[in-house]
């Protein structure tokens, strides 16, 4: 999925300290990061739910240590000391560390070589707190995705697209697939485009009794290649060359496995004829001894729930389905009778119980709203927590319900954005809160929501925030064209006087399940947009239709024509904002990165007679040019929606463009390639049309490192002052 990148009335009030008129410059934005808000120093949980581990970088005591959660560091208890941090007289950097589940066992993953999103590659060690022991996982920089066996008796892992199996207390590596070849062949081991619209790269589990181990197999051999070039200190440019599906392409060849560990034999369960299909999650159940695959159709409105028992024999339980499209869960809870597991099958995304004996479906949760994430359960007191907007699209507040739906409980007390982290056991939560113009707090919470302790509560950042002017963000409704009402927030410029008239910088992203109005606190994207206050903007977003929090209907209205209900609902927005007293109607600008680079290309296209100014971001600008889960989701295959893939694009209506275009692109993209500026582009250029073109070299769809950030955004608002300085 394209990530975001940047970018009745309720004014919400923060009281800083007297205002100094400091200016915000893009050094403390991007340079000194001085709007990037501190949060609690991660920590790893206990079993018991009552103790935590953290590194200890005290010179006397460096190394691992357990700490009580309602204590202090005073009483920590130390478990691995800096002299064990050894391996053939090389120190192991323990900044990422792994628990076994009988906590006998630390992971630690060195030397990390990033891959896709979320793959990475690195050497494993292993230390044995009970023999007080290090020694190392077989490989050299190639180890991925280790898991810890439930009984903490084995890892399994990716390594060279094939899986292995290491063995703890023998210090011994099985390799249980043999087939593993890049861009062919790949074992446990997501492909680009599952690991990117799945959201997971690892795609094998263990079974509650440890003695299995199921996987997916890709086969990704008919799957068409991309290359990227990456320009270094040589000759010739470095050719990187991987499996990308665009629309309508072939996807890799998915089967299911099974490696039995007590007959060293690997089973493949049926998962029926069909084999264009997607298998995108694989889950444990724990009071049962089999797997649950789930199965998707290429079509991706029907997902079914297969589970398999102890003999590989496989039923589908439940079936979720839909008109448009169903998402994947992340999230299911499996228990003795049943599993827990939210859809949108009433519309809104709730939570949901499947009873095995019964085959009944009840719901847990119920209401005008959506359930946006469920944190866990606790199964001894049948208590689920979850968080939704049933405040508001624009916020979120953590809840607790009994499985059965009743007893609901509202855990978070303030207004905002409420989310949480869970240790262990269900005990205790660390409830992080914030507000449009209130940076984040971080604390410590019972269960039941009781506040135990404050965590971090930024006032390093609120006392520099008190040095400057700062504009309010002030949360709107306006009406589309068909008449909805549509959340916005707007932010007017420093000193503001009705009786002038400003330009405005509009921004957003409005892909499907998106928000960018939130009640929150933004960070470096809020002080990025109080630059542009203090340089003179009405800075405005809006969240149009197909985004997210507002049930499965308005989320789902873009199905078969993306960008097109989007665009129109932008276009109402600008001339909402160019009917203002205050508002420059010729100044009207939109600015947007990933899918808001696509409305930003459409805008000044489409609605050229209403922005006078677009900045486009590593964009889409044809759909057939981006990945097939991701796109087909939205739009169906190319050849089942010609109409929808070719109107809805800035090609499609590029001869209408007027006004100014800054297009920006980092041209190692293995996202969004750069092919969809390049043709946005050549098809300008046919028509004659004046536009700046910037690409970054080497640099992926974030466009990060270094001082990219700061020259990127230095570009960006040179342009919003030509535009803010233009003589109409």
């Amino acid at each position: 999925m394209m990530k975001k990148i940047i970018c009745s009335t309720l004014i919400l009030s923060f009281v800083f300290a007297p205002c100094q008129n400091k200016k915000i410059t893009l050094q403390d934005i991007w340079i000194n990061y001085s709007f990037h808000p501190k949060s609690p120093e991660n920590v790893y949980v206990s079993n018991d739910g009552e103790h935590y581990f953290q590194i200890c970088d005290d010179s006397a005591s460096a190394g691992i240590v357990k700490i009580p959660v309602n204590d202090t560091k005073k009483n920590a208890i130390p478990l691995v000391s800096k002299k064990d941090l050894y391996f053939q007289g090389k120190e192991i950097n323990i900044n990422d560390f792994q628990f076994s589940p009988d906590e006998q066992y630390i992971l630690f993953k060195t030397d990390h070589q990033h891959i896709y999103r979320y793959s990475q590659k690195y050497n494993a060690y292993v230390f044995s707190l009970q023999r007080k022991k290090m020694f190392k996982i077989p490989g050299d920089h190639n180890i991925m995705l280790a898991k810890f066996s439930p009984d903490s008796k084995k890892i399994a892992y990716v390594k060279d697209n094939d899986l292995y199996i290491f063995f703890l207390n023998e210090e011994k590596e099985i390799r249980i697939t043999l087939d593993g070849k890049i861009n062919e062949i790949k074992n446990g081991w997501g492909d680009w485009v599952y690991e990117e619209e799945f959201g997971k790269p690892d795609y094998f589990e263990w079974n509650a009794a440890s003695n299995r181990l199921a996987f997916i197999r890709f086969d990704e051999s008919k799957v068409k290649e991309f290359t990227l070039y990456y320009y270094h200190d040589s000759l010739y440019p470095v050719p990187y060359t991987f499996k990308y599906p665009k629309a309508g392409e072939d996807n890799s060849l998915v089967t299911f496995h099974v490696f039995d560990l007590t007959t060293n034999k690997t089973f493949t369960p049926s998962i029926g004829d069909e084999k264009d299909i997607y298998l995108p999650r694989i889950f444990r159940p724990v009071h049962h001894n089999g797997f649950c695959l789930l199965r998707l159709n290429r079509r991706q409105n029907k997902l079914e729930y297969i589970f398999y028992d102890e003999q590989q024999n496989g039923k589908v339980l439940y079936t979720d389905s839909s008109d448009t499209y169903v998402d994947v869960p992340d999230n299911v809870y499996f228990l003795k009778n049943g599993f827990i597991f939210p859809s949108e099958r009433n519309n809104y995304q709730h939570i949901y119980f499947y009873e095995f004996k019964s085959g009944k479906t009840s719901p847990i949760t119920w209401g005008n709203f959506d359930v946006m994430k469920i944190y866990g359960i606790d199964e001894k007191k049948n208590i689920l927590f979850y968080q939704s907007t049933e405040n508001g699209a624009h916020r979120r507040d953590i809840y607790s319900i009994k499985f059965n739906g009743t007893d609901k409980k509202r855990l978070s007390t303030e207004d905002g954005f409420n989310d949480a982290e869970f240790y262990a056991g269900m005990k205790y939560f660390v409830l992080s809160h914030s507000s449009a113009n209130l940076p984040p707090k971080y604390e410590l919470c019972a269960s039941d929501g009781k506040k135990i302790k404050l965590l971090e509560d930024n006032a390093d950042l609120r006392k520099f925030l008190s040095k400057f002017d700062l504009p309010k963000k002030e949360f709107i409704k306006i009406k589309n064209r068909l008449g909805m009402e549509l959340n916005a927030w707007i932010m007017k410029p420093t000193g503001f006087d009705p009786n002038k008239k400003y330009p405005v910088y509009m921004y957003a992203y409005n892909g499907p399940g998106s928000n960018e109005v939130n009640d929150s606190w933004e960070g470096l994207k809020i002080s990025w947009h109080y630059l542009l206050c203090q340089e003179g903007f009405i800075v405005f977003c809006m969240d149009g239709r197909g985004t997210m929090g507002r049930g499965r209907e308005f989320k789902h209205s873009t199905y078969l024509k993306l960008g097109g209900p989007e665009s129109d609902d932008q276009i109402d927005a600008a001339k909402y904002l160019a009917s203002l007293p205050y508002v420059n109607p010729k100044k009207i600008m939109f600015q947007g990165w990933s899918y808001g680079g696509f409305m930003a290309t459409l805008l000044i296209t489409k609605g050229a007679d209403y922005f006078a100014g677009a900045v486009a971001v590593a964009p889409v600008t044809n759909w057939k040019f981006y990945d097939n889960i991701y796109t087909e989701r939205y739009m169906r295959k190319p050849s089942e929606n010609k109409e929808g893939y070719e109107k809805n694009t800035p090609m499609y209506y590029a001869k209408n463009y007027k006004g100014g275009l800054l297009l920006i692109h980092g041209d190692a993209d293995d996202n969004v390639h750069i092919q969809n500026s390049h043709e946005l582009a050549k098809i300008l250029v046919n028509y004659g049309k004046p536009f700046e073109y910037f690409v970054y070299p080497n640099k992926n769809h974030g466009i990060y490192g270094g001082l990219t950030r700061y020259h990127l955004f230095e570009k960006i608002l040179n342009f919003a002052r030509r535009i803010r300085d233009a003589s109409h």
